[in-house]
């Protein structure tokens, strides 16, 4: 029975998973060695730079290549970063796509040997999502705190990744913080789910496509207007994500 994968297919994405974990293990301890001795910025330019690493090496050993469309609505930081959740993709190359910024992750991926030590030492925002207000509070604090020094914070407001063509549950926590910020929304979409599936070890050879949306501005809006404005950011990444996957 077919699987829609040649084995060319299932070789090059073995060879993109050795050396994707080589490249986690060489930059994840090289990270971890500066910790102490260089200040974050320099700390989140290695995240950066093996950002752009694994994005070519999935260019050269997947075929697989990407396109984004507009950078030029990108406002000046600081900006919360909305965007579909659909891969592993995006949480590696959005590293890079939208440096400086700071990702909201799951507590637990902090805790992957070398992996985990890397992403304590850039500063990104690790959540116990079981823990309910209590982690929302701890996304307030530290969000707050990084969009003070003009660094962007990126969260996926569905939590989980989604298939293509399935929307999740937008939850308010990203919109609750840049309501509390006074700092706009950036709406993202993308079809990289198409390529590489979640739970899935194949990837596909094509294009991601990237669509950065029109800012949505905060300023004179409060804790009033949030469930408007989470209805808003899903519209929004929604009717974009559904274009992207149409064409």
């Amino acid at each position: 029975m077919s699987t829609g994968f040649s084995v060319k297919g299932w070789l090059r994405s073995v060879l993109f998973f050795g050396l994707f974990v080589i490249g986690i293990v060489l930059f994840g301890l090289w990270i971890t060695v500066i910790w102490p001795l260089v200040p974050l910025e320099r700390r989140r330019n290695g995240s950066a730079a093996w950002s752009r690493f694994t994005r070519r090496l999935l260019s050269w050993s997947c075929d697989l290549q990407e396109r984004v469309e507009g950078l030029e609505n990108l406002p000046p930081p600081p900006y919360v970063i909305l965007s579909k959740h659909q891969s592993a993709w995006e949480t590696v190359a959005f590293v890079s796509l939208f440096h400086p910024c700071a990702q909201v992750l799951k507590q637990s991926l902090t805790w992957i040997p070398v992996f985990g030590w890397a992403l304590l030492s850039t500063g990104q925002i690790a959540i116990d999502r079981s823990r309910g207000v209590a982690a929302l509070h701890r996304l307030h604090e530290q969000g707050a705190q990084l969009l003070g020094k003009g660094v962007a914070v990126l969260i996926f407001p569905e939590g989980t990744r989604s298939p293509p063509g399935v929307a999740g549950k937008y939850h308010p926590g990203g919109v609750s913080l840049a309501l509390s910020a006074g700092v706009p929304i950036v709406p993202v979409a993308h079809n990289a789910g198409t390529f590489w599936p979640r739970r899935s070890f194949l990837k596909k050879p094509g294009v991601i496509r990237v669509r950065i949306g029109a800012p949505i501005a905060t300023v004179g809006l409060g804790r009033a207007d949030r469930k408007a404005l989470v209805a808003r950011v899903e519209t929004t990444i929604e009717a974009m994500t559904a274009e992207l996957e149409a064409g």
